[in-house]
């Protein structure tokens, strides 16, 4: 019994020195052993192949030997590694290094491997190596500028009190990582502020990830926001696919159009704001996600949520932090700060001269209410800088709503202008409504195209046809005076 147990024991040692020995071999540029006297030991293939001599017959013969100008005795003395020396071999420049083997303080080995067979190798792979050193830090640079916002407080422009004493509000908020709830007409520049924020807070180097509520199917929202496992469901990339707040994972998430939210969505959404995790669709792994939220609406959610429209308890969680973005009729004297800014930036853009704004075309641009808001205002400035000639904005220049004041406009029924017998209210509403029957007159009806003139979004388009009780499908052969 004990025999066989010897005999056992000795086949594993044979193994394993059988596998030492192959895995010796495979070294590809050359391995030495030596001696703690410098008289080798092991010489595997490799080295003997570049060397061209019998690996077998150098067992035994001291180092030097064998191999010009080696060092292998010498580090066995001193005990100090040489790592990446160079060591001239047949002409050649090889890389190599000597390690000293230890036993209770003594040497007693020293393995000796080339790692380059020639110098210029190692030089190429400094330079290769410096590269790609190179080309990281510039994509890391570039991923920096990707991630960042377009839009930064210095983005916000204003004199008014509102707009001024919201930025302060705003600029707190970028120093927690609180939800904000931005509300505010179409058009005040609800993401201008998400981004801002965003900029401005710690998370900046991180991405800020946007989603329009209303902008996506509801069957498809679920899977958009928390993404999805292959194989979810049809038509489901094979490869799933990381939702929203994964993505936003140390970054911001700002969700535009909270208001459209499904119903049926928003207690999900509430539980990923309380616990930081969910899984994607059809998967049972659970992630976690470090994101700050943003919300913004043009709803009010309050009223929402007794129409069974939007949940209380998620309007509590979304509006931890409000800010609410007055209409640009409620700030007028932020009109022609925006407008100028507008206006430069856009010639700038286009690399043309300077444009100057008529007096006249100031007294035009400060009387309007501007029911689209600063999207409004800047589709004005587009329209009436593409068709510009010269360098000064005449009244005749901007759109054809905006040539004439409020008190010369008459109604479809033929009202007076007695500027006594009409209320401001009126004749905002009568000029706003001819504006909209002009344009979907001259977009032959098509809505998309008449909101984008408008500079309002297609929704609040078809809320002010209802409202001045146009219909669908609104033509006519002449436009509206």
């Amino acid at each position: 019994m004990a025999t066989n147990t010897n005999h056992n024991e000795s086949q594993d040692i044979k193994d394993e020195l059988e596998m030492y020995r192959r895995i010796f071999n495979s070294i590809e540029n050359g391995a030495i052993v030596t001696d703690g006297e410098g008289y080798i030991t092991d010489f595997n293939e490799p080295y003997g192949k570049f060397l061209n001599i019998d690996p077998e017959d150098q067992i035994g013969k001291h180092c030097t030997d064998v191999v010009e100008n080696s060092r292998m005795h010498i580090v066995a003395k001193t005990g100090k590694a040489e790592l990446y020396h160079s060591h001239l071999i047949m002409g050649k420049n090889l890389i190599v290094q000597r390690i000293p083997i230890k036993k209770d303080g003594n040497v007693i080995a020293v393995y000796g491997q080339v790692i380059f067979k020639d110098v210029k190798d190692m030089v190429k792979l400094v330079k290769r190596l410096s590269l790609l050193e190179s080309k990281v830090k510039e994509y890391e640079e570039e991923l920096i500028t990707l991630r960042s916002t377009r839009y930064t407080f210095d983005s916000i422009v204003g004199v008014s009190d509102a707009i001024t004493s919201l930025k302060r509000e705003a600029l707190k908020a970028a120093a927690n990582s609180f939800p904000v709830l931005i509300t505010g007409e179409s058009g005040t520049g609800k993401e201008l502020f998400a981004q801002a924020i965003h900029h401005a807070s710690l998370r900046r180097i991180y991405p800020l990830v946007q989603i329009n509520c209303s902008a996506i199917p509801r069957e498809l929202i679920e899977s958009e926001i928390f993404g999805y496992v292959k194989g979810a469901f049809t038509g489901a990339s094979s490869a799933g696919k990381p939702g929203k707040f994964e993505l936003a994972d140390h970054g911001t998430i700002f969700l535009d159009e909270i208001g459209d939210m499904p119903l049926e969505m928003q207690p999900k959404l509430l539980r990923v704001l309380e616990e930081k995790e969910f899984s994607r669709v059809g998967g049972t792994s659970v992630i976690r996600s470090d994101f700050r939220l943003i919300t913004a609406t043009n709803q009010n959610l309050q009223e929402m949520v007794p129409e069974k429209r939007f949940r209380l308890d998620l309007f509590y969680r979304l509006n931890v932090i409000p800010l609410h973005i007055p209409p640009l009729r409620e700030r007028r004297d932020d009109i022609m700060p925006l407008a100028k800014h507008l206006l430069k930036k856009l010639t700038e853009e286009a690399n043309l001269p300077e444009v100057l704004i008529n007096p006249e075309v100031e007294d035009a641009l400060k009387n309007r209410d501007w029911p689209g808001n600063v999207r409004e205002l800047q589709n004005v400035i587009e329209r009436t800088l593409s068709s510009l000639e010269g360098d000064v904005i005449y009244i005749r220049d901007l759109p054809f709503y905006l040539h004439r004041k409020p008190y010369e406009i008459e109604s479809d029924q033929g009202a007076s202008t007695d500027t006594n017998r009409l209320s401001l209210r009126s004749v905002h509403g009568e000029a706003e409504k001819n504006a909209i029957l002009h344009t979907l007159n001259t977009t032959g009806n098509n809505k998309k195209k008449a909101a984008d003139i408008l500079g309002i979004h297609r929704t609040l388009l078809y809320k002010k046809m209802r409202k001045y009780r146009i219909p669908l499908s609104y033509k006519e052969d002449s436009p509206p005076l």
